[in-house]
């Protein structure tokens, strides 16, 4: 199909803006995993760092649908461990251990968040010691929030790997959506455009609001929970996910706004 006879169908303009819904929806946990990792670098190198992860997971993307063939063969088994779980409601099993190369993709992915995520738990529980501190040899040692401060280009790398993760999710999705490269195309700059102006508000947002990056971690959690078991067969549908996750934000956003009008209320006692 050309340009032209693309553009004027409207089956196209559908199978494109559903695809730019579900390619945002699936990119959220990309975005707050991205929001979270540039929030702990300098602050001159966060806007810098949001910027080039989503300019790479554009890049990514862009790359793996000219390898559109390859990508289709990744949900081909390569091994298979012989283990079912017990058939389900429409008879398949509730997991399997005949892994593709998606399979381990999301079983890499999965492992990473959760000791990513863990670590960021970890970090943000562990109570800082107060004041400067000297070293053994009697020189000032760096406070713990400098300590902590992450490099930059492990950062950078950091994003990378999940971004692979998630790109080759999203365009799994896209596979399934049409068949039209272009209007993956279409669908995967829009929806990184669209992400790159949400970037610096959400990242401002959760930084203000120290509450959230708790919730975000444990959103990471979940979703880290979501690929393995998705990489063992065990399919957790998405819009439960989504809405649990839509639900915390909620309440979350009724506890900052309860908490700012009780901040309001002292201050003018």
């Amino acid at each position: 199909m050309d340009l032209v006879a693309l553009l004027s169908d409207p089956q196209a303009w559908v199978a494109f803006l559903t695809l730019v819904l579900l390619e945002i929806v699936l990119g959220i946990d990309n975005l707050v995993f991205i929001a979270i990792l540039s929030n702990k670098l300098p602050a001159h190198q966060q806007a810098r760092a949001r910027r080039i992860g989503l300019a790479l997971a554009l890049v990514l993307r862009l790359a793996l649908l000219s390898l559109i063939g390859w990508i289709v063969t990744l949900q081909t088994p390569l091994f298979d461990l012989g283990l079912r779980g017990a058939p389900g409601a429409h008879g398949e099993p509730t997991f399997e251990t005949a892994f593709s190369g998606r399979d381990l993709i999301l079983v890499a992915g999965g492992l990473f968040l959760l000791w990513k995520a863990t670590k960021e738990i970890h970090h943000t529980l562990d109570p800082e010691p107060s004041g400067e501190m000297l070293d053994h040899k009697g020189h000032e040692a760096k406070s713990a929030g400098q300590a902590v401060v992450a490099n930059f280009g492990a950062t950078i790398a950091q994003i990378i790997a999940l971004d692979l993760v998630f790109s080759i999710d999203s365009i799994l999705t896209a596979v399934g959506m049409t068949d039209q490269i272009a209007i993956m195309i279409a669908a995967v700059v829009t929806t990184v455009s669209l992400m790159m102006l949400a970037a610096d508000p959400l990242a401002r947002f959760i930084e203000r609001n120290p509450s959230l990056v708790m919730l975000a971690l444990a959103f990471l959690v979940m979703i880290g929970l979501v690929l393995l078991a998705d990489g063992f067969g065990v399919h957790i549908p998405k819009g439960y996910i989504y809405a649990a996750m839509g639900f915390s934000v909620f309440v979350e956003l009724l506890n900052i706004a309860g908490r700012r009008k009780r901040s309001v209320a002292r201050a003018k006692a």
